[in-house]
């Protein structure tokens, strides 16, 4: 696939989840607004909200192009002339979704994935799901994982322990100590490798991106009638703040979107409509509130 096909699939694959969304929460439907980027390119946000199970979610693609931004490349590597550089040309395109459920009880996902290319021959993927539960239950989180799994075994035998470790390192709030949620499987730059050429990269790439819609409304459908309160609705909340802080301090993607003057709007879709800051919130002890930061860690088998 070239990019042109490439950012094709991208787009039949935005409908085809929202379509899915929309029947899991069976109230509401995605509003529409394209938009585009004065350095070049463009995209389609998709957005739902007050659902009767999402609170607010969004599943956006965009195809921007342009001169790259000065972090993607050193300048020695494109030298024409002593003291002068000739910057590479970039082209990106992706789907990233982000959903904040109304109910404590079923959790937040995200997903992500992106084709990349530069004009100096340079082309990757990369991409991830990663599920943050308020509370975790662990046969859901085990669910999620194993679905992960045998979406990674049909491509490569190693694929979900390498991904899963870079998602429990890269989901982590360092200045918490804790993960974002259960973690998931991410990746990036992935072209080809001793095992896989990059078309066999960009099949699992394509079934990491097609496996979303099953998997979460799975969750939504296990949770979306469980009963709560108004302190598991507190804790949502600070959960939600959590959330915030990683996104804005340590994810990559609002970094890329930042840097090559992304739409803000599109952007910053990933955060929630409501969240919340409690000064030295501490959980009493044996809570399920407690029992769920228990397991907010790195390095935990949620297969076997």
């Amino acid at each position: 696939m070239n990019s042109e096909e490439i950012t094709n699939w991208l787009k039949e694959l935005q409908k085809d989840i929202c379509k899915q969304l929309e029947i899991a929460d069976g109230t509401q439907n995605f509003v529409t607004e394209t938009w585009e980027r004065k350095e070049g390119g463009g995209g389609i946000t998709k957005v739902i909200k007050e659902g009767s199970v999402i609170e607010k979610g969004g599943v956006n693609f965009s195809a921007v192009y342009g001169v790259a931004p000065d972090f993607l490349f050193k300048e020695k590597e494109h030298s024409i002339s002593e003291g002068v550089f000739e910057k590479p040309s970039f082209f990106a395109t992706g789907v990233s979704i982000v959903i904040h459920p109304e109910s404590p009880m079923v959790p937040i996902i995200h997903m992500n994935i992106r084709y990349f290319e530069m004009s100096n021959g340079v082309k990757w993927l990369g991409g991830g799901i990663d599920l943050t539960p308020h509370y975790v239950n662990k046969e859901d989180a085990m669910f999620f994982h194993t679905e992960l799994k045998k979406v990674c075994d049909k491509h490569s035998k190693n694929y979900y322990s390498e991904f899963k470790k870079w998602a429990d390192d890269y989901f982590f709030i360092n200045h918490r100590n804790e993960t974002r949620g259960i973690g998931g499987i991410f990746f990036d730059r992935l072209n080809s490798n001793n095992e896989m050429t990059f078309e066999q990269n960009l099949a699992f790439w394509k079934d990491v991106g097609s496996a979303f819609a099953p998997i979460y409304t799975e969750l939504i459908k296990r949770n979306k009638t469980k009963s709560y309160t108004s302190e598991n609705k507190k804790w949502q909340l600070l959960r939600r703040g959590r959330y915030v802080e990683f996104n804005l301090v340590y994810d990559k993607g609002t970094k890329f979107g930042l840097e090559t003057n992304g739409r803000i709007e599109s952007i910053l879709m990933s955060l929630p409509k409501f969240a919340s800051w409690e000064y030295n919130f501490i959980p009493e002890p044996n809570s399920n509130e407690q029992n769920t930061l228990n397991l907010l860690t790195k390095g935990i088998n949620w297969v076997d």
